[in-house]
C-alpha cells in the first residue's frame, strides 16, 4: 500500500527535486520499509506519516507547511482547512476517539500553533492520541525575534505525552513516527515541532513500521490479590471509566459483571463505557450523574474501578449525597501506574489494560467458582431493580416540574428528555461544558461505544461543536449529535461554514437560556443574585444565522416540538446537510458546578452588607462557610 501511494507521490516530489537538485526520476526507488531511501525531508514527513495510517489532517493554510502540504493530495491525505486552530483541534481529538487512530492538526508557526493550547490540553485529559503538528520559525532567525516567533516547546510541555523537536532535518522522519508511536502506546496527545526551514533539506531517510507495544493484564500477583478479594465480597460494584471505552473493552465488563451479578456504574462523562439498556447497569457518577449508581456504590464493600483515575471531580457529592463508600475495598485497574492509588486509597492496583486485566480476574474466579457475592445475588438486583426506579420517577418528576415554566420557553429537562427519546442508538453525541449541558449528563444514555464525546475534567468552552465534526469526519456511517449552550456557541459557530464547505453534516443543538448558566448559579448561591457578566442578550435568532450560512436551522419553543425537530435533523443529516436545532429555554438552573470550592464572602464595605446578611439567613449558612 505504501508503494502504490509513493507511486503518486513521485511525480511532484520529482518535479520539485528535478528543479532543486537537478536530480533524476531513477534515483528514487520505491520506499520500503527500514530501507534508506534519497527524498527530500518534506516526503519523509509525509511518507512517514503514510505509513502511520494518517487520511486527515485538520489546520488552517500557512506558508510554515507549504511544502508538505503541496503533496497531502498525492498521499492521500486530505487536508481540512477550518475556522480556527484550536477547532482543528477539537476536531483532530474527535477524530481520533471516534475511530481508535491518531488525530492530526497543523497551522502556522507562532499564533497559529498558540491557538492550539486550549485543544490540546482537552485532548491530554481525554488521553486521546492527537498528534500536534507545529511548524516553527526558521532557525536563522529562532530567537531574534522575528515574525510569528514563540516558543513553541515550552508551551506544550506539559499538556502533551511527548514532543518531538527536529533538531536536525536528517532526522524527519525518525521523529515523526516517534510522535505517533508514543501518541498510540501512551495515549496522548505528542506535539512534532518542524523548524520550517528544515522542509527544504535532502537525505537518505528510512521509513519504519508503526510501533505498537503490546499490553498486558498486568503483574500476576495484584491479580491473584483482586480476584482474592472479590471471592470474598458480598456486595461488590464495578466502576467502569474511559480506559474500557478506549481498550474496547465493554464486553470484558459485561462479563465480570454478569459472573458476578454486581451493578456497574461508569465514572463521570463516560456513559457510553456500559449499556445503557443492560440489567446491571446504574447509569453515571459525578456531576448531575445518577442517583441509582450513587446509592448502589454507596452500598458496596468492594469496588471494582476498572479504566479510572477515580477523579476528584468525578466523585464529588451529588443531590446532598457524600456517596463514595469510605470503608470500601477498591481495586485499581489502571494502565498509568502514576495514577493507580492518586486519589482514592486503594487494597489492590492492577497496572494493565483495562479488557486483559478483567478477563484475567474473571478466569480467576471461575476456577474456584466459590465466590461469596453470588450467594446473595438475588437480594442484590432486587435492591437494585428499586432504587433504579425510584431514581427514574424522580427524574421524571424533575422533568415536568412546571415551577418556572415560561409561555414560550421549554423547560431544559424536559427538552433534555425529549432528546434522549428521539436519539438513535447508535448515535454519537457531545456535550460542551455549561449548566444544561451538564444536566444532560443524567439523561444521555448509550448502547455502544465510543458514543459521548466531552471535554472531561479540563471543562473548557467551545468543544463539543468541533469535536463532533471530527468525529463524524472519521465515522460518517453514524449520527453525530452536538449539544451546546447559547455561551459556547458563540465560540463555535463559525465552524458552520467548514461543515458546508468540507460537506460534513452535522446537527447542533443550541440550548438559548440567554446566560452562562453555570457562573450565574454561583451568583445566585454566593453573591446576592448580582449579575455581572452572566446575562446574554440574544437579540437575533441562531437557526436564521444557521440559514444564512447555507445550514437548516429549526426554533422549538415547545417540547413537543423537539423530538420531532431531531428527527427532521437527522434526516438532514443523512441527506448531507447540517442542522441548527434552536432550543428557547427557560431560564432554570442545576447545581453548581463548585460547590466544593466556593464560599459565601465576607464584605467589608459597607453598602452590602445588608445584602449579605439577607443572604446568610436565607441559605442558613454563615459568611465564612
Amino acid at each position: 500500500m505504501l508503494q502504490a501511494v509513493r507511486k503518486q507521490i513521485l511525480p511532484t516530489s520529482n518535479r520539485v527535486l528535478a528543479a532543486c537538485f537537478n536530480t533524476s526520476a531513477a534515483q528514487h526507488s520505491e520506499v520500503q520499509y527500514g530501507v534508506p531511501t534519497k527524498m527530500m525531508a518534506t516526503e519523509a514527513l509525509v511518507e512517514a506519516m503514510v505509513a502511520q495510517g494518517v487520511t486527515d489532517i485538520f489546520g488552517i493554510v500557512g506558508s510554515a507547511f507549504m511544502d508538505p502540504l503541496d503533496i497531502f493530495p498525492e498521499a492521500g491525505i486530505r487536508f481540512l482547512p477550518v475556522q480556527h486552530e484550536q477547532n482543528a483541534g477539537h476536531m483532530a481529538d474527535g477524530y481520533s476517539r471516534a475511530t481508535g487512530k491518531h488525530g492530526v492538526c497543523i497551522a502556522q508557526n507562532g499564533p497559529g500553533i498558540t491557538n492550539y493550547v486550549t485543544s490540546v490540553a482537552a485532548a491530554y485529559w481525554a488521553h486521546s492520541p492527537v498528534v500536534c503538528v507545529t511548524p516553527e520559525a526558521g532557525t536563522m532567525t529562532k530567537g531574534l525575534g522575528g515574525f510569528q516567533e514563540s516558543d513553541q516547546m515550552e508551551i506544550f510541555n506539559s499538556i502533551t505525552k511527548f514532543q518531538g523537536h527536529v533538531n536536525n532535518p536528517g532526522r524527519m522522519a525518525e521523529i515523526t513516527s516517534r510522535c505517533f508511536d508514543i501518541a498510540m502506546n501512551e495515549r496522548g496527545p505528542t506535539q512534532l515541532n518542524i523548524p520550517r526551514d528544515y522542509f527544504y533539506h535532502e537525505d537518505d531517510y528510512i521509513i519504519n513500521k508503526p510501533l505498537r507495544v503490546e499490553k498486558s493484564a498486568g503483574g500476576p500477583t495484584s491479580l491473584e490479590s483482586a480476584a482474592e478479594l472479590l471471592r470474598g465480597a458480598k456486595n461488590p460494584v464495578i466502576l467502569a471509566g474511559g480506559g474500557v471505552v478506549i481498550g474496547g473493552a465493554t464486553n470484558s465488563v459485561k462479563a465480570l459483571a454478569e459472573y458476578l451479578q454486581a451493578p456497574v456504574c461508569t465514572t463521570y462523562l463516560h456513559n457510553d463505557a456500559f449499556p445503557a439498556s443492560h440489567p446491571l447497569w446504574c447509569g453515571p457518577l459525578g456531576y448531575l450523574g445518577h442517583q441509582t449508581a450513587m446509592r448502589t456504590i454507596h452500598e458496596a464493600d468492594v469496588v471494582v474501578a476498572i479504566g479510572t483515575r477515580l477523579g476528584p471531580f468525578a466523585t464529588l457529592p451529588q443531590y446532598g449525597f457524600d456517596y463514595w463508600p469510605k470503608n470500601a475495598k477498591v481495586i485499581q485497574i489502571e494502565a498509568d501506574p502514576r495514577r493507580i492509588g492518586l486519589v482514592k486509597p486503594i487494597a489492590v492496583g492492577v497496572n494493565g489494560d483495562a479488557g486483559l486485566a478483567t478477563d484475567d480476574i474473571l478466569a480467576r474466579l471461575q476456577l474456584h467458582g466459590d465466590a461469596q457475592a453470588l450467594a446473595n445475588k438475588n437480594e442484590r438486583i432486587t435492591k437494585l431493580n428499586e432504587v433504579r426506579e425510584t431514581w427514574e420517577n424522580l427524574l421524571n418528576d424533575m422533568t415536568h416540574d412546571q415551577t418556572n415554566a415560561r409561555e414560550g420557553k421549554i423547560n431544559p429537562r424536559e427538552a433534555l428528555r425529549e432528546l434522549e427519546l428521539a436519539t438513535p442508538k447508535d448515535a454519537m453525541v457531545s456535550t460542551d461544558i455549561g449548566n444544561v449541558c451538564s444536566v444532560a449528563n443524567g439523561y444521555l444514555r448509550f448502547e455502544e461505544s465510543p458514543s459521548f464525546f466531552a471535554a472531561m475534567s479540563f471543562g473548557n468552552c467551545q468543544y463539543a461543536f468541533p469535536t463532533m465534526m471530527g468525529a463524524k469526519v472519521g465515522r460518517p456511517d453514524r449520527p453525530a449529535i452536538a449539544y451546546v449552550g447559547d455561551g459556547a456557541w458563540g465560540m463555535s459557530f463559525n465552524e458552520l461554514l467548514t461543515c458546508v464547505r468540507e460537506q460534513i453534516p452535522m446537527i447542533a443543538v443550541v440550548f438559548n437560556n440567554g446566560q452562562w448558566g453555570a457562573e450565574k448559579k454561583n451568583q445566585v448561591l454566593w453573591f446576592g443574585d448580582r449579575y455581572i457578566g452572566v446575562n446574554l442578550d440574544n437579540p437575533w435568532s441562531y437557526a436564521e444565522i444557521a440559514r444564512s450560512m447555507k445550514c437548516e436551522g429549526i426554533t422549538c419553543t415547545h417540547k413537543d416540538q423537539v423530538g420531532s425537530a431531531l428527527t427532521q435533523a437527522l434526516q438532514h443529516q443523512r441527506d448531507g446537510k447540517t442542522t441548527v436545532i434552536e432550543l428557547m429555554f427557560s431560564r432554570e438552573l442545576g447545581d453548581p458546578f463548585r460547590r466544593d470550592a466556593m464560599k459565601l464572602p465576607k464584605r467589608y464595605l459597607s453598602k452590602y452588607q445588608s445584602t449579605i446578611q439577607s443572604q446568610e439567613s436565607s441559605t442558613g449558612q454563615p459568611t465564612d462557610n
